[in-house]
């Protein structure tokens, strides 16, 4: 018996269809995998279109907010290659969303007293206020989707979910920017 024998593709969700054309196509292909990572990224696009609801409505992207919320839970100032690493984003591109940031007067720059090269970054009142006003909502959210799911159920997929990403980001770790 084949991986693919051996699980079924439960459902109809979209991935289930997807997974039911390929074995069509390639009975001698193991598909088990697709079942796996076709649902992972697809719940992904699916969480992120609803909880960025909220971030639309503040006039923010994914990636700024991922910005202002790594200063806000560190707790302390950051330099950009710090909020780089935190956030998984290019220097050039936490470059850009600070200087828009800025501009908004969410986040301000500080010239590092023995490096004029360092700059460190913090959030401002109205950056942390924001950060606080939409992170209860976005947990509402999460919650109220995970619901679907007893307690048991969640912690079981938190603990796989876990295991996967921490053999990716030792596998992958090197590919980070």
């Amino acid at each position: 018996m084949t991986a693919t024998e051996g699980r079924a593709t439960t459902g109809d969700d979209t991935v289930a269809a997807v997974v039911r054309q390929w074995r069509a196509v390639h009975p001698d292909l193991d598909t088990g995998p697709m079942e796996i990572i076709g649902r992972v990224n697809r719940c992904a696009a699916l969480l992120q279109q609803a909880e960025d609801a909220p971030l639309r409505r503040a006039g923010l992207s994914r990636a700024e907010f991922d910005l202002l919320g790594a200063l806000r839970r560190t707790g302390h100032e950051l330099t950009p290659g710090e909020l780089a690493r935190e956030t998984f984003s290019s220097g050039a591109a936490v470059t850009k969303r600070v200087k828009q940031l800025g501009e908004r007067g969410l986040v301000e720059r500080r010239g590092d007293t023995r490096d004029r090269r360092v700059a460190h970054l913090r959030l401002t009142d109205a950056g942390r206020d924001l950060v606080d006003a939409i992170l209860p909502e976005q947990l509402a959210y999460e919650t109220a989707v995970l619901s679907a799911l007893d307690a048991d159920r969640q912690g079981e997929l938190a603990t796989l979910l876990g295991e996967l990403l921490e053999r990716l980001e030792g596998r992958l770790g090197a590919l980070r920017p």
